[in-house]
């Protein structure tokens, strides 16, 4: 059994054909069909239902995929503690965060790594749901998660990095007072994103306890439109305070929830041994955030 041969079964898992997986990895499609097939005759076993031109994964493939994972991290950590020794962090850096959490804290926390650990790559992917999140954290396919807390998992360990307000964001020249509640805003028809992402959880839950149901006017998958909705007259939102700053500065009123809405922030990662990237990143993590 060979590495590529892992690392070519794996791509054929994540994008679901041998042709996509070929071309992810750079090599001729029969020459990834190959290595594959020779896997599955070492291990005895069918990895891959194939139905026509897409492939999934058998009983086997499905016990297969989390132990490859774990084999090519450890090799991850193997080479960057050799890197270390050396003097040089380097390598990449699997991470993970919501995509509410792009602007802050995800863009300080990246910045202030990368000035200091110029040699690490930093490669950042964007699920949709917390639930998705700690998946990727707990599968080996990210090492660090940045996400929403409570993130319920089995051997995920938590680092707080503080809390996150959510603030309500208006069409232009909207009356606003300095705060309202949501009983108040609820007379606002509101662009939302859908139900399962994070914020509408978030706004959902708080609805609810306040006993007040809202009227939706957008719901959208489309984060970026939220703000250009709200400022072409659409309804209201309920956004993070960095990106109601930035609908601010292009003309949305902004007014702050009554109680304030809070979210708290973690930085997650599984109970294993990590990579001294992964571990200069949790040592600058609280800085960045001060």
């Amino acid at each position: 059994m060979e590495l590529q041969q892992l690392r070519y079964a794996l791509a054929v898992a994540d994008r679901g054909t041998f042709t996509a997986a070929a071309a992810a990895c750079f090599v001729a499609q029969p020459s990834l069909s190959h290595a594959v097939g020779t896997l599955e005759r070492e291990l005895g076993v069918e990895l891959f239902r194939r139905v026509g031109r897409r492939t999934t994964l058998t009983a086997a493939g499905e016990a297969f995929v989390p132990a490859a994972r774990e084999v090519l991290r450890a090799l991850d950590v193997v080479r960057a503690e050799v890197d270390e020794v050396a003097g040089v962090v380097a390598g990449h850096l699997d991470l993970v965060a919501l995509p509410t959490l792009a602007v802050d804290p995800v863009t300080p926390m990246v910045g202030a790594f990368r000035a200091t650990h110029p040699a690490v790559t930093v490669r950042l992917a964007h699920p949709e749901s917390t639930r998705a999140l700690v998946d990727r954290v707990q599968s080996g396919d990210s090492e660090l998660g940045i996400t929403e807390l409570p993130a319920r998992g089995e051997r995920l360990r938590t680092i707080s990095l503080g809390r996150q307000e959510l603030v309500a964001i208006l069409p232009p020249g909207t009356e606003t007072p300095a705060r309202v509640d949501l009983t108040r805003l609820a007379r606002h028809a509101l662009v939302t994103l859908p139900v399962g992402t994070s914020t509408r959880d978030t706004l959902d839950t708080a609805f609810e306890d306040a006993g007040v149901t809202p009227q939706l006017a957008v719901e959208t998958d489309q984060r970026d439109a939220v703000v250009p909705l709200v400022l072409a007259g659409a309804g209201a939102a309920v956004v993070t305070a960095p990106v109601a700053e930035v609908a601010r500065a292009q003309g949305a009123e902004v007014t702050r929830l009554r109680p304030p809405l809070w979210r708290e922030l973690g930085l997650i990662h599984r109970d294993a041994p990590l990579s001294p990237a992964a571990r200069a990143f949790l040592a600058l993590a609280p800085a960045s955030r001060q």
